[in-house]
C-alpha cells in the first residue's frame, strides 16, 4: 500500500465513524419517550417513562389480558393470556420504534417519541 492509499483508507474510516456517531446522537436526543398501548388498532393507553422502579399495568380487553412492566426506560410483557406467550418471551424493549405484538390478544406495544422524527430507516439502528 502506498502513502496515498493509507490516507484514503484513514479518511474513509474517520468519515464512517463520524457519521455513525452523528446518527446515534440524533436518535438519543429525540425527545421524551413514551409507551403507546394499542388494542385492535386503537390506542388505549399512553404511559410515560419515569425515574421510579418497576411498575405494572394490566391491559384488559375482550380479546384477552396482558400485564406490562415498565422499568425506568424499558418495557416488557410479564404475563399474557395468549397460548404461545411470544410477547412474554420477547423481553424488554427500550428504543424508539421497537414494538411488542400479541396477535391473539390484538395488542401492540410501541415506544414512541413526542418529537417528530424523520422517516426511520435501517441506518438509525
Amino acid at each position: 500500500m502506498t502513502k496515498g492509499d493509507k490516507i484514503v483508507v484513514l479518511f474513509i474510516f474517520i468519515s464512517s465513524i463520524s457519521l455513525f456517531l452523528i446518527i446515534n446522537l440524533t436518535n438519543i436526543n429525540s425527545g421524551n419517550k413514551y409507551v403507546s398501548v394499542q388494542v385492535n388498532g386503537e390506542e388505549v393507553k399512553q404511559i410515560t417513562f419515569g425515574t421510579s422502579s418497576k411498575k405494572t399495568y394490566p391491559i384488559k380487553s375482550k380479546f384477552g389480558e396482558n400485564i406490562l412492566e415498565i422499568n425506568k426506560d424499558k418495557v416488557r410483557v410479564i404475563e399474557a393470556t395468549c397460548p404461545d406467550k411470544l410477547d412474554v418471551k420477547q423481553g424488554y424493549i427500550k428504543n424508539i420504534g421497537e414494538i411488542i405484538v400479541c396477535v391473539p390478544n390484538r395488542l401492540v406495544i410501541e415506544i414512541k417519541s413526542d418529537k417528530d422524527l424523520l422517516d426511520l430507516d435501517a441506518t438509525i439502528y
